[in-house]
């Protein structure tokens, strides 16, 4: 039985909320989600938002973020999101150049204390967001572990999404264990198959899997609970670390279904766990 609140990273019905935002937001809420993140505002205002979620019945929990977009405007960016009703605010994805390989990564770190003390300053806290790519070593450390132990955790906890940990080699309970009281919103996602070169064209990024990629079955996502994940196992794991919310993220939909229909099937699954 899952005992937190669900949401939906809107990314994953991305074009029904371009084509009917506040008709979208219904929807989900129709579904069973109690809340949703967000990956833009699809050019509406602040005010257009808050009356579309109103009147759908959700809860703005937090939002996804690119970087480029924090780092111009940090004051502005997190003040609009805080407006909207967000606890938390996203950095969704760590472009190539601040990857391990690019001897960037530290630069990034330096950002992110920035980004943290103002999100902080404003009543939001921020969270990063990983992939599979955060888990090659950089002075002996996964570079996520290098992001979490260098930044205090008052400026920065994690939302990690236990699709990519398992993809990255790892096992999404114990990242879970690892970081118990610094994870307040978990990312619940499923897949099939294993890392391959496909897997960031999936996201929309024309990202190459790392070196060391396995030629095995073909990397997909599927609904929550229709995939490899140990869902139960992850969600016991998510309450017992001290999450406040589960947040259910497809990228492409799958087993000939819309993506509103994953997302619908995703909410029934979990919450027909017993």
């Amino acid at each position: 039985m899952v005992h937190l609140p669900i949401a939906l990273q809107l990314f994953s019905v991305r074009d029904a909320m371009a084509a009917d935002f506040a008709g979208t937001l219904k929807q989900v809420k129709a579904f069973g989600y109690d809340g949703v993140e967000f990956a833009g505002l699809h050019g509406l205002s602040v005010d257009e938002v808050k009356a579309a979620l109103a009147d759908a019945g959700l809860e703005a929990v937090s939002a996804h973020v690119a970087l480029p977009e924090l780092l111009a405007d940090p004051a502005g960016t997190v003040a609009k999101y805080k407006a909207i009703g967000c606890k938390w605010i996203t950095i969704p994805y760590l472009p190539d150049e601040y990857r391990a390989h690019s001897g960037n990564f530290y630069n990034f770190i330096e950002f992110v204390k920035v980004l943290g003390a103002e999100a902080k300053k404003q009543g939001l806290t921020l969270l990063y967001h990983n992939h599979d790519f955060e888990f090659v070593k950089i002075d002996g450390e996964y570079c996520l572990d290098v992001l979490y132990s260098s930044v205090a955790e008052d400026l920065l906890k994690t939302q990690l999404d236990t699709c990519w940990v398992n993809v990255g080699g790892e096992n999404p309970v114990d990242y879970l264990k690892k970081y118990a009281g610094r994870a307040p919103l978990v990312h619940l996602k499923d897949f099939v198959g294993s890392k391959s070169e496909n897997m960031y064209q999936l996201i929309g990024k024309d990202d190459k899997a790392q070196a060391d990629t396995v030629k095995s079955e073909a990397f997909a996502f599927r609904p929550v609970g229709y995939g490899v994940q140990d869902i139960p196992a992850i969600v016991e794991a998510g309450e017992a670390a001290g999450a406040y919310w589960f947040i259910v993220e497809q990228d492409m939909p799958a087993l000939d279904k819309t993506p509103m229909e994953c997302a619908k099937m995703s909410v029934e699954y979990l919450k027909g766990l017993k």
